[in-house]
């Protein structure tokens, strides 16, 4: 019996739903490689024999340690020594050295180095640690110091605790390496069962940007530089100006603090430009500095922290005479990306440091370690070691035409990172026209709370919401996202999903999308008390930046190397980022700050762009360069998303039909 036309139909529109199916490619595996331990060992090399940078790292002693039993692996003490050895022909300046270490050490101390991450120890190096040479930056050659090793190499002595392994096992690192620029190091040989060798030898294929003539190390490249610049000199004291210099287009810094490592007993007698978050002299006051400096007023000392922590002032101290007066100073801890204003992206003060013996001389001054530098809401940055560099130069301060050579001058690169397990500090939500509930941010998206206990649950995922629970804080939500979830059919997790915890929230919303063009509106919403100046935010869209046309509200521009970011401010009198505030009501929940702003696009430089399927909205998302949390999922619309499927299968069905006839 032949099938009828409706069946026909009918076959034809059931078939059409079903998109095809791939084959997937088996990809042949290639053969395993041998265990390490089958594979037979290379010989040991010798220092001897090595002509260039010799590393050795010895494993000496441990022993097993409390709590026994307690923790998922026991702890175990350790003590070990690395042995560097500049047997090359050339000087190894500001060395630096990485060590593998791999099993979840926590590191109590270590001689003649300093973490070059500006962390201070103890700390865990679970993951590997660059250390830098301290006191002794450079190593001589045999050349240069007929042969005089205290001169030419240096040994670190290690003392911390590993996790799990149990002696007569050794817990040796993976790795051992010269981590300067231009050297090349082969995989460490074991000696025994307690060394680690290797023979790091100079690139032939590296230009360095210096010659070995050259008495100090080029400046490097980062995303923040410091300038520490001894601009005058005295017996027992001197002052130096500290320079912070942002390079990141997207880097940026609020209510900046700075802080640091002194070395050798050092404290802060004075300072311009900036001050201590605290002022206390009670350190000194009972310490060897009181020894030193009888009869001084410790009333008129800032601090004697050994670690101090920088702030900036006020704009109103600009022109103090006695706090200000300092070029690029008091701007309330804002550093601003150089395409903003590259006026502001500089931040300056002078400090007067007062040394102790034995480093009283003139002559003698070493910078602070462990630079540290963060700010409110903004990039982690992870600072390296002071680099001697050549001396810097300043505009006569006479006014004559000529420049003035500083003392000294040391040069600390911080990079912005992105530690392991640290959560974002701000997050956004997604929203569309087609859809009425909001993509919130996600379940814990800028960290948990501490102890949530059987209040909020951290592993349920957030619920949606309706768009005007935007403007209620999160702990008000509860009825209206319950409500919202019923009234959707959704599932409640009980307990409810803990909150996003983040500052900062931004909501992306898909406005319009039409034959030429479409349009998305961003609203950013301040939770904190904090009052950001001069904001600003920037979305990665790789797919949709090409057409974009204009911020309604903010200053818009497309930026970045491939033109793929879309960075947006506040325009003049809409710069201020305003803090949550009180209710109108006493009753009424608090109510954040609030900026937003349509943008425009058009589709013609975009061609086959999928607006509502991904292209219109934001891969990445940034607010005064910190990275946020973006949520997986995207608003969806059943009936929008078959539409343009659906529609060809019916007409080829209604074509088979015209023809049958």
């Amino acid at each position: 019996m032949a099938p009828s036309r409706a069946m026909i139909l009918i076959y034809l529109f059931t078939f059409s739903l079903f998109s095809p199916t791939y084959a997937q490619k088996v990809v042949p595996k290639s053969p395993p490689s041998p265990p390490l331990d089958d594979l037979a060992p290379a010989p040991a090399p010798s220092s001897d024999l090595c002509n260039g940078i010799w590393l050795s790292y010895t494993y000496l002693s441990g022993k097993k340690i409390h709590p026994v039993k307690k923790l998922p692996k026991q702890p175990y003490s350790f003590k070990s020594e690395l042995t560097i050895l500049n047997n090359d022909e050339v000087a190894l300046k500001s060395w630096m050295v990485f060590v593998g270490f791999q099993h979840g050490e926590l590191l109590v101390s270590a001689s003649n180095v300093v973490l070059n991450n500006g962390s201070s120890l103890p700390g865990f190096v679970d993951e590997g640690a660059v250390f830098s040479g301290y006191p002794m930056a450079n190593l001589k050659t045999a050349i240069q110091t007929a042969g005089a090793l205290d001169q030419m190499s240096v040994t670190v002595e290690f003392e911390g605790t590993q996790f799990g392994v149990k002696p007569p096992k050794v817990p040796l690192p993976h790795n051992i390496s010269l981590a300067n620029d231009g050297y090349i190091c082969p995989k460490p040989v074991k000696e025994g069962n307690v060394t680690l060798n290797t023979c790091c030898t100079r690139d032939p294929d590296y230009k360095p940007k210096m010659t070995v003539k050259d008495e100090f190390l080029p400046r490097q490249n980062g995303d923040l530089t410091i300038m520490y610049d001894v601009t005058k000199s005295y017996e027992g004291s001197y002052w130096a100006q500290v320079t912070m210099t942002n390079h990141n287009q997207l880097g940026r810094l609020d209510y900046w603090k700075l802080s640091w490592n002194w070395m050798n007993d050092e404290f802060i007698k004075d300072m311009k430009g900036a001050y201590p978050d605290v002022v206390d002299a009670n350190d000194c006051m009972n310490g060897p500095q009181s020894v030193q400096y009888q009869g001084l007023d410790w009333s008129t000392v800032l601090n004697c922290y050994r670690r101090p922590t920088i702030v900036d002032l006020p704009p109103q101290y600009a022109n103090d005479t006695t706090l200000g007066k300092i070029p690029n100073c008091c701007r309330n801890g804002t550093i601003l990306p150089p395409g903003m204003d590259e006026s502001k992206s500089v931040s300056s003060f002078l400090i007067q440091v007062n040394k102790m013996p034995p480093q009283m001389n003139q002559s003698v001054v070493e910078p602070p370690q462990n630079w540290q530098i963060k700010g409110i809401l903004n990039p982690t940055y992870t600072c390296g070691p002071p680099v001697r560099v050549s001396p810097s130069e300043f505009p006569s301060a006479n006014g004559l035409p000529i420049n003035t050579t500083v003392f000294a001058s040391w040069q600390v690169v911080c990079n912005i990172t992105k530690p392991k397990n640290t959560p974002p500090k701000c997050c956004v939500s997604f929203s569309s026209y087609f859809n009425d509930s909001i993509v919130p941010c996600k379940t814990c998206a800028c960290g948990c709370p501490k102890n949530t206990g059987k209040t909020c649950s951290t592993t349920a995922p957030a619920m949606f919401l309706p768009p005007e629970a935007q403007l209620i804080p999160f702990d008000n939500r509860t009825k209206l996202s319950v409500a919202w979830a019923q009234l959707n059919h959704r599932p409640i997790p009980n307990p409810l999903p803990c909150s996003d915890n983040c500052g900062v929230s931004i909501n992306w919303h898909l406005f319009t999308d039409f034959n030429k063009g479409w349009s998305a509106r961003v609203t950013i919403f301040n939770w904190e008390e904090t009052i950001f100046a001069d904001w600003f935010v920037a979305a990665e869209m790789k797919n949709a930046a090409a057409g974009f046309q204009k911020a309604y509200s903010f200053n818009g521009t497309v930026m970045g190397d491939d033109n793929t970011t879309i960075f947006m401010q506040g325009i003049e009198g809409l710069n201020y980022l305003m803090g949550e505030t009180n209710g109108t009501k006493i009753s009424d929940p608090r109510v954040p700050g609030k900026q937003q702003s349509v943008l425009s696009f058009t589709k013609k430089p975009t061609p086959g762009i999928r607006v509502a399927e991904r292209d219109g909205f934001p891969t990445k998302f940034y607010f005064n360069g910190e990275e946020c949390s973006l949520p997986s999922i995207l608003p969806i619309n059943s009936g929008y998303r078959k539409g343009p499927l659906t529609l060809i299968p019916v007409l080829i069905a209604i074509l088979v039909l015209f023809f049958i006839q």
